[in-house]
């Protein structure tokens, strides 16, 4: 069975990227990934960070950190509109790909809980949440509690989420992602990949819509 999102990650694997100037930038000594399991944890995880119709022929795929502060700016300046515009009305594919970067200490575990929620079918309300309240939880010594509790406001069991927590195939899975956007010489969060093109910073809306929609075009 192939992962949902192998052929836009391969296209990003491919594609080459530019360091921006309002971008979170990784430091040395970042962990690399051998791969996700594929298994019904990591599936279930993998689908659910997707957004839109299946029939669309364009995936925009970001690759994020939820600790990072321009990419917070970049969901509540942008998201909404792109998700409207273009997810909503079928035009696009948008996925989610985690970035966790070290020196955002509580990152890996908001990766981990909004994965764990995804795997339930809860990503959009946890991610949205860790976004909207990054400034509370980003300077907590120990995060989980929080994040069990905007686990539970997103509607998930939170059994079960707690045991997916440290579960292989989900922490398999971030660091896959991770592995993937770094061979694709991405060093800074946000990054975009839009077709076969990948745009690295938080972009301005009208940059960001118009690549989207010369790729529509097949400009």
């Amino acid at each position: 069975m192939r992962k949902p999102l192998v052929n836009a990650l391969t296209a990003l694997a491919l594609a080459t990227a530019a360091v921006a100037t309002f971008a979170c930038s990784k430091a040395d000594g970042h962990p690399r990934g051998s791969g996700a399991a594929i298994d019904s944890l990591s599936n279930k995880a993998d689908l659910g960070r997707i957004d839109g119709s299946p029939d669309a022929k364009l995936w925009v795929v970001e690759v994020s950190d939820f600790q990072c502060p321009y990419c917070k700016q970049w969901h509540d300046e942008s998201f909404a509109v792109i998700r409207d515009e273009f997810v909503r009305t079928g035009k696009i594919r948008f996925a989610f790909v985690n970035f966790p970067l070290p020196q955002h200490r509580n990152a890996q575990a908001a990766a981990s809980s909004a994965m764990c929620a995804a795997a339930q079918g809860k990503f959009w309300a946890i991610h949205d949440s860790l976004f909207a309240q990054q400034r509370t939880w980003e300077a907590l010594v120990n995060p989980a509690s929080y994040f069990e509790g905007l686990a539970t406001k997103a509607g998930v069991n939170v059994t079960t989420w707690k045991s997916c927590l440290t579960a292989k195939p989900v922490q398999s899975l971030i660091a896959a992602d991770m592995d993937r956007a770094r061979r694709a010489g991405v060093q800074s969060t946000p990054s975009f990949l839009v077709g076969g093109k990948l745009i690295e910073g938080m972009v301005p809306i009208d940059e960001l819509r118009k690549a989207i929609n010369d790729a529509l075009a097949g400009r």
